[in-house]
């Protein structure tokens, strides 16, 4: 029975694609010369407006990622999101809508494990990664009303910088990923927004039996996201109804093979402290895939 199980520990150490946390990154290798895609669809709804105003934004995102194995420790990558976003607004007893659909600012980063330890049956790894946010979508989008809000906007016009570490520690029924990074952002138009700071855990525990089949497995996941972001700044002066803290709580599931992952998970905010009247959020919601070639 021993060897059985180191058995199937190997055979899913050798396969390309492990379980991993839905919301963020994870510090697993990516095979020298071979790629990963990553696509997830995102939807995110912010209705709990405490204004008059009655805001309700929607933003659904489609996020591509390709990953490259440069070295067994070194992996790069760059992730475009396509955003459709519509904002209802009632600012003077009129309801209207606005909306904006295209392309994002493109992300480039790079992934390096300076750490790694396996023994038998679990495998323990700590990553460092950093990048670019790149200014590619568009900010100057407009519609009948006018040069829409930031908000609408599928692009910042900024370029922004961030960078953290994340460990991973696996073994055969479970693994446990956490992360800890920052995003210090760039200013655009006389507006820069607030920079950010997140701490990321995550839990992927395996709910199919063990068995003869090692290509397939369930996994139920449960992800904690807290997040904090600094006001906004608009000419150089603090917007006080911007940023604050937000602590999610995320439960998932993902389908895991050899070949490809499907996955599935829905963050709901528990505590949020926002500042002032920003607008909190009331669900994001997250499916896709990922798989290596």
């Amino acid at each position: 029975m021993m060897k059985r199980i180191i058995l199937t520990f190997f055979i899913a150490l050798s396969s390309t694609v492990y379980a991993a946390p839905i919301t963020f990154n994870t510090a697993l290798p990516v095979a020298k010369g071979a790629f990963i895609n990553r696509e997830q669809l995102i939807v995110r709804r912010f209705d709990e407006d405490n204004t008059s105003a009655n805001r309700d934004l929607e933003v659904n995102g489609l996020v591509s990622v390709l990953g490259y194995g440069v070295t067994p420790k070194l992996a790069l990558f760059a992730a475009m999101p396509y955003f459709n976003k519509t904002l209802d607004i009632t600012p003077s007893g009129q309801r209207f809508s606005r909306s904006s659909e295209g392309f994002g600012d493109i992300k480039l980063f790079g992934r390096y494990t300076f750490l790694q330890h396996d023994g038998r049956s679990k495998t323990f790894r700590v990553a460092g990664f950093a990048g670019i946010k790149a200014p590619t979508g568009g900010d100057n989008q407009r519609d009948s009303l006018g040069l829409l809000p930031i908000p609408l906007q599928s692009g910042t016009g900024a370029w922004d910088t961030f960078g953290g570490v994340v460990m991973t520690y696996q073994r055969l029924n479970y693994q446990i990923d956490a992360q800890l990074s920052a995003n210090k952002k760039g200013r655009a138009k006389d507006f820069r927004g607030g920079d950010e700071v997140r701490a990321d855990l995550s839990l992927q525990y395996r709910l199919s039996a063990l068995n003869e089949d090692t290509r397939r497995f369930v996994y139920g996941v449960l992800e904690v996201n807290w997040v904090n972001q600094d006001n906004n700044q608009i000419s150089g002066i603090s917007d006080a109804n911007s940023g604050g803290t937000t602590l999610y709580l995320t439960p998932g599931i993902q389908y895991v093979t050899t070949e490809y992952i499907l996955e599935a998970a829905v963050q709901l905010p528990v505590v949020q402290n926002l500042h002032g009247s920003a607008l909190e959020t009331d669900y994001i919601f997250t499916t896709g895939f990922r798989i290596n070639f």
